[in-house]
């Protein structure tokens, strides 16, 4: 049996548990990733849904997925090409189970969005739960800084923590537009509660902001308070949630100098959800469309090593064959959760809607709909 045929067999079976856990399921027999006419039945399949359906692909989805997509992107840019696409009944979101919450939520009531893996969801979102942010929120209200503090959730979070957000007067942000986001969340109040990704909202803070790592702490859900006295949240002008990338906090200070005592004339190129230190000693920082222009407009020749998912560095790396492009991490190391829309999931979710049956539909709550909708259309009139 084959490595890829092994991991498939692994992914069907957390698909159930973790499908339960979102309160759906998802059943249906996926083709064998090994069948040699995959790639054919998903050309008919595709073919035969026509203009009714439209499929996006995240930027850090496989090849043989991204083979089949009609746009390519981060996150917002699909759900946002979901939403200028009202001709399209149903929508494959081949990303995760946020970001297809993010298209049900800005495309019309007839437009339905498909996650072919119910599985696939973000390990970042799912560290930031709507019970825990409720908790903290009751400090925040004991202290009484609730109305001074302006919540900011990273795009990278469920729809129920963009609904909170909206409900309490904070927007959504994206890795490209977060100094937008925070910058006019100081506006609105003294403090800002950055979800759920620690080392954005930091590096946002201190490097685009000007403000000094002092004037961060850090709220750990699973501590009493936070793990903060009533002081430190007191004196606290940005309050991180303790949440993280999976594959972007695995980049190291390490990877870094281990790439340029090898070739010191290497660029380090990373996202801005690597730690603090990997941020402050790359030569260029900036969200995944930021990682792809650079490369883009690099000059012939010019050397790289890449902090972000290794499907896309390794899609750049053919792409330019030009120039020379390396891994920042010495191992490898794919976003297992995005890693679970496969061909196989694809092509069963296609087949089945040929014959009329719409699998792994995400539907958002009317209520949380309406209130993430909120925080998304205050991120769009950001100035």
């Amino acid at each position: 049996m084959s490595l890829q045929e092994l991991m498939l067999i692994g992914r069907v079976g957390q698909q159930a548990d973790l499908a339960s856990e979102r309160g759906v399921s998802c059943t249906g027999d996926l083709p064998e990733a090994s069948d040699p006419s995959l790639i054919q039945r998903a050309k008919v399949a595709r073919a035969a849904l026509g203009s009714r359906a439209m499929v996006l692909g995240h930027h850090y989805q496989r090849d043989e997925v991204i083979a089949f997509a009609d746009i390519t992107g981060d996150s917002f840019k699909l759900a946002q090409a979901a939403a200028d696409n009202s001709s399209a009944e149903f929508i494959f979101f081949c990303g995760v189970h946020f970001m297809a919450e993010s298209a049900d939520i800005l495309t019309t009531s007839q437009q339905k969005v498909c996650l072919p893996d119910l599985a696939a969801g973000c390990s970042m979102a799912d560290m930031a739960t709507a019970t825990q942010v409720n908790d903290c929120w009751k400090v925040f209200e004991r202290l009484g800084i609730a109305s001074r503090t302006i919540p900011v959730t990273y795009m990278n979070s469920s729809a129920a923590i963009k609904a909170f957000t909206g409900k309490n007067g904070g927007t959504v942000c994206t890795s490209s537009n977060a100094p937008r986001a925070m910058n006019w969340a100081l506006t609105q109040g003294e403090k800002i509660l950055f979800l759920p990704d620690q080392h954005l909202g930091r590096n946002t803070a201190v490097l685009e902001l000007g403000l000094s790592l002092t004037d961060c702490v850090l709220w750990n859900p699973w501590k009493p308070n936070g793990g903060l006295s009533d002081d430190q949240i007191l004196g606290a002008k940005i309050i991180l949630w303790r949440g993280h990338c999976s594959v972007h906090g695995r980049f190291s200070i390490e990877n870094v100098s281990a790439h340029r005592e090898k070739n010191p004339d290497v660029n380090i190129l990373v996202h801005p959800e690597c730690t603090h230190e990997v941020v402050t000693s790359a030569d260029f920082v900036g969200s995944t469309e930021f990682i792809i222009k650079t490369i883009e407009a690099a000059a012939p020749a010019s050397k790289w090593a890449i902090g972000t998912e290794l499907n896309l560095v390794s899609r750049l790396a053919k792409a330019h064959p030009d120039k020379e492009i390396a891994f920042l991490d010495k191992t490898v190391c794919y976003c297992s959760t995005m890693n679970r829309i496969d061909l196989p999931h694809l092509v069963w979710a296609m087949e089945s809607l040929v014959d009329g049956r719409l699998v792994n539909q995400i539907q958002v709550e009317t209520q949380v709909a309406k209130y993430a909708k909120v925080a998304l259309e205050r991120m769009l009139a950001l100035p």
